[in-house]
């Protein structure tokens, strides 16, 4: 991990891994909250480009102002699943050579809006080529466990990972989306060469992450059906692996350890 942890529990059962993994609350975790996460969360490259962009218009006195006023009235994302998701995709950069060409934060129309689809949309480097990465991410810090974030026949994260490896449609929107967003960039070889592996190999060659966000005491149960229930529905050479991470503060806290670089 990108920061210091323990791992209370690893199991695997066919193609399906399910682990945990506690961070602890030092400075390696805020430098990961401060940096990695906050620049997915607030899409600092996307508009870092649009500020320098906007500001090398021919603008009166007025208008530079008027703009300045416009940049300065971003909302910031506090809502704990978006939180979560940027939390989740900084970790799969950094721990599993993820890479996500595109910052989704970038679609929203409406920035109190969510987007349709997989909350984790990219490629992972597996030797010299690449593979289709999809997941979803939950939060919850609910004591019960397995939280029922897990489960459900709709909303769950075992039922949203069965429709990324098995609805054609669902398969069909994603590189529908990310197509144009990786086309003539440095990431479209690895786009080519995800979607000839998946394809040749009758649609099972990818990775499908699930990630779960806790605030409480590491269980194994928090992962455990969900892992086994999804061995007897994926096959080799899928990969799929569950993962628990447990944060060492309210997982409503987040916002505040992000915007200081963590907790003290």
């Amino acid at each position: 991990m990108p920061f210091s942890h323990t791992i209370p529990f690893e199991t695997s059962s066919g193609c399906v891994c399910w682990r945990g993994g506690c961070a602890s609350n030092g400075n390696e975790l805020q430098s990961f909250l401060q940096g990695p996460v906050a620049a997915r969360l607030n899409d600092t490259e996307g508009s870092e480009e649009m500020s320098s962009h906007l500001r090398g218009l021919s603008l009166t006195g007025m208008g530079v102002q008027a703009l300045e006023e416009v940049l300065a009235a971003e909302v910031p994302e506090e809502r704990d699943w978006a939180i979560g998701e940027a939390l989740a995709e900084a970790f799969l950069e950094a721990e599993h050579e993820v890479e996500l060409p595109w910052n989704s934060e970038r679609d929203k129309r409406n920035p109190f809006a969510s987007l349709p689809g997989a909350d984790i949309v990219g490629l992972q480097r597996d030797g010299d080529s690449y593979r289709l990465a999809l997941g979803e991410v939950k939060c919850s810090s609910e004591a019960q466990s397995p939280p029922q974030v897990m489960g459900g026949r709709s909303g769950g994260i075992g039922h949203q990972i069965d429709n990324l490896a098995h609805n054609l449609g669902t398969i069909c929107q994603l590189l529908k989306w990310l197509l144009p967003r990786v086309k003539q960039t440095e990431h479209e070889e690895a786009f080519n060469q995800s979607c000839t592996r998946y394809f040749n190999s009758g649609l099972r060659d990818l990775t499908l992450f699930g990630i779960l966000i806790r605030d409480q005491e590491p269980r194994e149960t928090d992962l455990r059906a969900r892992g086994n229930a999804l061995a007897t529905i994926l096959q080799a050479p899928t990969h799929c692996l569950l993962h628990a991470l447990y944060v060492p503060f309210p997982i409503n806290e987040l916002p505040g350890a992000i915007k200081k670089g963590g907790l003290s």
